[in-house]
């Protein structure tokens, strides 16, 4: 071997030993990092845990309380729709209770004024032939 060839080699074992040295050094970090990475996730997993079980715990919560008012909306709808019937049947009794007893009175009212009007002009014929000369003195005094 030639003294050039020579150092050639020593070249290429000092870079083999220096890419060993690196990749070693590489391998020790990498295993720093994954313990690192691992007592991290550890870490989160222990924290999240009680907040996925409050998050639960508020969502069963929310059902709840979603299923007591879907609950109380129902019974105030069966409320008014049953004051909305009793409502109803209420004015249907009135009408029929005093509504219509006074129209009937208002027509019997009326009838009354219709006779005492058919007896007045009746009245009002007889005195018009009794006294037939009035009207000619009322034409009499008529200027047109």
């Amino acid at each position: 071997m030639t003294e050039s060839g020579q150092v050639f080699l020593g070249i290429i074992a000092a870079s083999t030993a220096i890419m060993a040295l690196v990749q070693v050094g590489a391998i020790v970090a990498l295993m720093r990092v994954a313990v690192q990475v691992r007592d991290v996730a550890t870490t989160i997993q222990r924290d999240i845990r009680p907040l996925v079980a409050h998050a639960t715990t508020i969502a069963d919560e929310a059902s709840k309380t979603a299923a007591i008012a879907t609950a109380q909306a129902q019974k105030i709808d069966r409320l008014v729709t049953e004051l909305t019937r009793r409502v109803d049947e209420t004015s249907a009794v009135i009408q029929e209770a005093i509504l219509l007893p006074a129209r009937e009175g208002i027509a019997l009212v009326a009838g009354l004024k219709a006779g005492l009007a058919a007896l007045r002009g009746l009245r009002g014929l007889r005195d018009l032939r009794r006294r037939p000369g009035r009207v000619e003195d009322e034409d009499a005094l008529f200027i047109g």
